[in-house]
């Protein structure tokens, strides 16, 4: 499959604190930490980890709304500019976690889907009303919704019309921020069901981005784990869940709840996440690690090529048993 977009060492820092009445002292927060990712023509990547892992910011980066520190985007082959981002930024939407925050209450569903249109100016009224009246049918609504308002809608359906929105202006990218997250359970499925109907129907490409490794497991075809910032596995979806090559995939995983298995023993999560403002030296993960060796707390591991060559992982001992 030929690339839509690609990241080339994208780091993301924030500095904090040196200001007010007291000033203080500034610190720097890497929220993500050179991280390199492609996403193919009709590819869904999932990008997951723990709370507090970076996946919004490098899901704001590749949707136009975070500028990166430093690296750089590529939009099908072509390094992204100032100049070039606006045309690009046309083809990238977003659907976010929370539909109730995301839609404007005082808007009806038609203005709502029909919004970007309205934005990019590239539809009059009546153009704007057919693909909002086409659009609603699509992703499991009746006609009538045109006319309501969100507050009449359930969170599921409240989703289903920020996913009408997302595509109102013929995106090739949508990038899903934990867009299952707020729904029950039982609603989950039904939503993972429209958006891979949807993918296949309009030649979408996703970046969803999620905590729940069981979720990712039925839409996903390639999987982006990322610990304090940085990447530190990256595999084919079906390689992934049979063999981790990273310590922290391997947790994640035996933390997924299997029916009539138990979980792993030896293998949950140490401790928690070291704060982003001062992050350990050497690998991320190693405070946490039950492989870790002299040589994770002083050196970086490089994303490199798992043994099976379905992807790869930073760790100094992922072929290790």
């Amino acid at each position: 499959m030929a690339e839509l977009i690609g990241l080339d060492a994208i780091s993301v820092q924030f500095t904090l604190g040196g200001g007010g009445l007291f000033g203080g002292k500034k610190r720097l927060l890497k929220a993500v930490d050179n991280a390199s990712l492609t996403i193919a023509e009709g590819e869904t990547l999932a990008l997951v980890g723990e709370s507090g892992s970076g996946k919004s910011t490098l899901g704001n980066v590749v949707a136009g709304l975070q500028v990166p520190t430093s690296g750089s985007l590529r939009f099908r082959g072509q390094t992204l500019t100032a100049a070039t981002w606006p045309q690009a930024r046309r083809a990238i939407q977003m659907v976010f976690q929370d539909p109730w925050s995301a839609l404007d209450p005082r808007m009806p569903v038609s203005a709502i889907i029909a919004e970007p249109l309205l934005i990019q100016g590239t539809a009059n009224a009546a153009e704007r009303r057919d693909r909002a009246a086409e659009l609603v049918e699509q992703v499991g609504l009746p006609r009538d919704a045109l006319n309501r308002y969100p507050h009449e809608f359930s969170g599921g359906q409240r989703q289903r019309i920020a996913i009408a929105r997302a595509l109102a202006p013929r995106p090739q990218l949508i990038v899903a921020d934990e867009p299952l997250s707020a729904l029950d359970v039982s609603i989950q499925s039904q939503v993972l069901n429209l958006m891979r109907d949807l993918q296949h129907g309009h030649g979408l490409s996703y970046l969803f981005i999620s905590h729940d490794l069981a979720v990712v497991n039925h839409l996903v075809d390639r999987v982006a784990v990322l610990y304090l910032g940085r990447l530190v596995e990256v595999a084919d979806r079906a390689a992934l869940f049979a063999g981790p090559a990273h310590p922290y995939t391997r947790a994640l995983l035996d933390a997924v709840p299997r029916i009539g298995r138990k979980r792993a023993r030896g293998r949950s999560i140490a401790g928690e996440m070291p704060s982003p403002l001062d992050p350990p030296p050497g690998c991320v993960f190693h405070p946490r690690c039950p492989k870790a060796q002299a040589i994770c707390r002083s050196t970086v591991p490089a994303l490199e090529p798992r043994a099976d060559a379905a992807g790869h992982a930073a760790c100094h001992f992922k072929d290790a048993p």
